[in-house]
C-alpha cells in the first residue's frame, strides 16, 4: 500500500469516534455527502476521488440499527463503483450479533445475513471489537480482524488501584466466562460466574452464583448492556451474597429503554464502565458512567492493516 492512499470515511452512526480516529491517524475524514431523500431513502455521494485508495469506513450498526446497516451498504456500493483499491468496514459494534444461531425452529440467523450483505456490497475486510459470539468471524468469506475491549477496562481499573486478590471478576452468564477469565488474569483477580436462565429475550432470572464474592470488590463484565435488567439482577444477587463493592463494565453500551435509569437507581452499582463504540448523547449519561475511548485502539489497528503489519500483536501483552 502507498503511504498516501489512506482514506477514512464516516457514516452517521458515530461521527465523533470517526473524527477521533482520524486525528489519531493524523489525517482528515474523507468528503462524502450523506443525506436522505424526501421519502427517507439514503443518499450517498463521494465528493472526492477514491480511485486506488485504501478506504476505511467507520460505521457501528447501533440504533437505529436498520438505518445504519442500510447506510453502510449504500456507502460500500458507492465506494466499489468508485474504483477503490480496498474497503475495510470498521464496525466497532456489530448489530444483529445476538441473532447468531437458531435457538428455536423457524428462527433466522440474522448475524450471518448481515455478514453476507456487507460482503456482497463490496467490503474487502472487516474490523470489529468484542463480537457477541466469536463464530461470527466465520460467517464472513473475507478477512475479519477482531479486537478486544477488555484491556482498555483492565488498564483503567489498574490505574484506579482496583486489582489483586481482593477483586473478583464476575461473568453475568456462562457465555461470558472467557471474557471474564481474561480480565481476571489481567487484574490478578479471582473469578465468579452467575448462573441464570433466560425465559425470553431481554429477561433473565438468577439461579446461583459460583465463586467467592463475600467481602470482595466485584467487577461484572459483559460485552453488551441492553436494557440493564440482566445486569441489575446479577448485581442484586452479588449484594445478597456479601459483595463489598460492585462495578459494572461492558464494551457496548446499547442502553436501550430503562437501562440508564435502572443502573443509576441501583445503589449497589458504584460505577459503570463502557466504551464509545456506540455514540451516547451528551445528556444521556450521568456521573456514575465512565466512557473509555476505543479511538486509539482502532487507529492503531487501521494503521497496521494499511501497512500490512500484524494486528494480533496489539494484544500480545494480554495473552
Amino acid at each position: 500500500m502507498r503511504e498516501d492512499n489512506l482514506r477514512v470515511l464516516a457514516g452517521s452512526a458515530n461521527p465523533k469516534l470517526a473524527e477521533d480516529i482520524a486525528k489519531q491517524l493524523n489525517t482528515r475524514l474523507g468528503q462524502m455527502l450523506l443525506t436522505r431523500f424526501s421519502d427517507g431513502e439514503v443518499r450517498v455521494k463521494i465528493e472526492e476521488s477514491m480511485r486506488g485508495m485504501d478506504v476505511f469506513v467507520i460505521q457501528p450498526t447501533s440504533a437505529p440499527v436498520n438505518e445504519h446497516v442500510m447506510e453502510l451498504l449504500i456507502i460500500l456500493d458507492a465506494l466499489r463503483r468508485a474504483s477503490v483499491e480496498r474497503i475495510t468496514v470498521v464496525m466497532p459494534y456489530y448489530g444483529y450479533a445476538r441473532q447468531d444461531k437458531k435457538v428455536k425452529p423457524r428462527e433466522p440467523i440474522a448475524a450471518r445475513l448481515i455478514a453476507d450483505l456487507i460482503t456482497l456490497a463490496g467490503a474487502s475486510r472487516v474490523l470489529c471489537i468484542d463480537l457477541h459470539a466469536e463464530q461470527i468471524q466465520g460467517f464472513f468469506t473475507i478477512p475479519v480482524d477482531h479486537l478486544y475491549g477488555g484491556p482498555l477496562v483492565a488498564d483503567y481499573l489498574i490505574g484506579e488501584q482496583v486489582h489483586g486478590q481482593e477483586v473478583v471478576v464476575v461473568s453475568p452468564d456462562e457465555g461470558g466466562v472467557g471474557r471474564a477469565q481474561s480480565l481476571a488474569q489481567q487484574l490478578d483477580a479471582g473469578l465468579a460466574i452467575i448462573h441464570k436462565r433466560r425465559p425470553e429475550p431481554n429477561r433473565s432470572e438468577v439461579v446461583s452464583v459460583v465463586g467467592q464474592v463475600e467481602g470482595k470488590t466485584c467487577i461484572v463484565i459483559d460485552d453488551i448492556i441492553d436494557t440493564g435488567g440482566s445486569i441489575v439482577g446479577g448485581v442484586d444477587a452479588l449484594k445478597l451474597r456479601g459483595a463489598a463493592r460492585i462495578l459494572v463494565a461492558c464494551t457496548h453500551g446499547v442502553l436501550s429503554g430503562p437501562a440508564v435509569q435502572r443502573l443509576s437507581d441501583c445503589e449497589a452499582v458504584e460505577q459503570v464502565l463502557l466504551t464509545d463504540t456506540i455514540c451516547q448523547p451528551e445528556d444521556k449519561l450521568n456521573e456514575k458512567f465512565v466512557c473509555l475511548s476505543v479511538a486509539p485502539l482502532l487507529a492503531e489497528a487501521i494503521d497496521r492493516i494499511h501497512r500490512g503489519a500484524s494486528v494480533s500483536e496489539l494484544f500480545l501483552p494480554y495473552l
